[in-house]
């Protein structure tokens, strides 16, 4: 069976995805993804990732502020519902999109819509779950391929595939790993659905949590946390929205990129600075003490320790 595949997804989390369709074969008739939004110093309209990618291949592009057929953007959403009944897709694959899909997009596609979610559902469902495995510990996440429905990633799950979080992946760092994953785990579902429907299994009620958006308002290490706390932060939180501190001397906060606990306890108020040397910028925390490894200040580069303490001293 060839399948006819729509595909949605805006940032490079998708267009590994996107990709992967292409290389393995399956026709693309149509792509969607968000409007070119204004990037870099020039703030000039630039392409998201898929978009690039759907024109490199020659791949129509929609770009609609809506598909809710009676929302404030109603005629973009009635122009992508005409392009898809007549296109009558077998399944539309969405990743990392950033609209909500309404029921009628919903039901459209023979095969409905498989979504790409990075995590082991049911927990971290939402906006942001990578970074939330990372900030909360856990000793793996992963990619769940999920048959969509009207819930927030509430769908039955199609395959789930795991890996394993290192103690030094950053948030970056596991995107990048997931975005492979679930480039493998997309082509595979398709490869199963060409011989027939999939089966899927609802997710366990059990052990439901969500990814809420990151917000630049948790950027401040707050410093009544514990090191191991804070340092998982710390590599949470890189590159985006990254954390921040006040340091002595300082007028602007320094944003942190790398940090570590230290096999130390300390009496010293949580915040206070208790060493400085090439070593690193030791701080006490509530319980244990963080050193902080690179730093960057306001309108410089990304420095290691040693070279940002030759400009500044508590």
């Amino acid at each position: 069976m060839t399948l006819k595949v729509v595909f949605a997804g805006t940032p490079d989390f998708a267009k590994l995805a996107l990709d992967a369709i292409l290389q393995a074969g399956y026709q693309v008739p149509l792509v969607l993804t968000q409007p070119d939004r204004p990037s870099g110093r020039g703030m000039k309209l630039r392409p998201s990732p898929v978009k690039q990618a759907a024109l490199d291949a020659a791949i129509p592009v929609a770009q609609p502020l809506s598909l809710r057929l009676d929302g404030k953007y109603p005629q973009d959403a009635a122009a992508v519902q005409q392009q898809l009944q007549a296109i009558q897709p077998d399944v539309m694959v969405v990743a990392a999109y950033g609209l909500i899909l309404p029921q009628w997009v919903l039901d459209l596609p023979k095969y409905g819509c498989l979504n790409i979610h990075a995590s082991l559902l049911p927990r971290w469902r939402g906006a942001a779950p990578i970074q939330r495995a990372i900030d909360a510990g856990d000793a793996a996440t992963g990619i769940t391929i999920m048959q969509m429905d009207a819930g927030l990633d509430t769908g039955d799950m199609v395959s789930v595939h795991s890996l394993p979080i290192r103690d030094d992946h950053t948030g970056g760092s596991l995107h990048d790993d997931l975005a492979d994953l679930g480039a493998q785990a997309i082509v595979e579902a398709l490869q199963r659905l060409t011989q027939g429907p999939l089966t899927a299994t609802p997710q366990p009620e059990q052990g439901v949590t969500y990814a809420e958006k990151l917000q630049k308002s948790e950027s401040a290490l707050d410093f009544d946390l514990s090191a191991a706390v804070l340092a998982r932060r710390v590599r949470a939180f890189n590159p985006v929205p990254s954390c921040t501190l006040m340091l002595p001397g300082l007028e602007q906060p320094v944003k942190v990129w790398q940090a570590q606990v230290l096999d130390q306890s300390t009496s010293a108020t949580p915040g206070s600075v208790i060493a400085v040397s090439a070593q690193g910028i030791d701080i006490a925390t509530a319980d244990g003490v963080l050193r902080l490894l690179e730093l960057q200040r306001a309108g410089s580069r990304r420095q290691p320790v040693d070279t940002f303490i030759q400009g500044w001293q508590p």
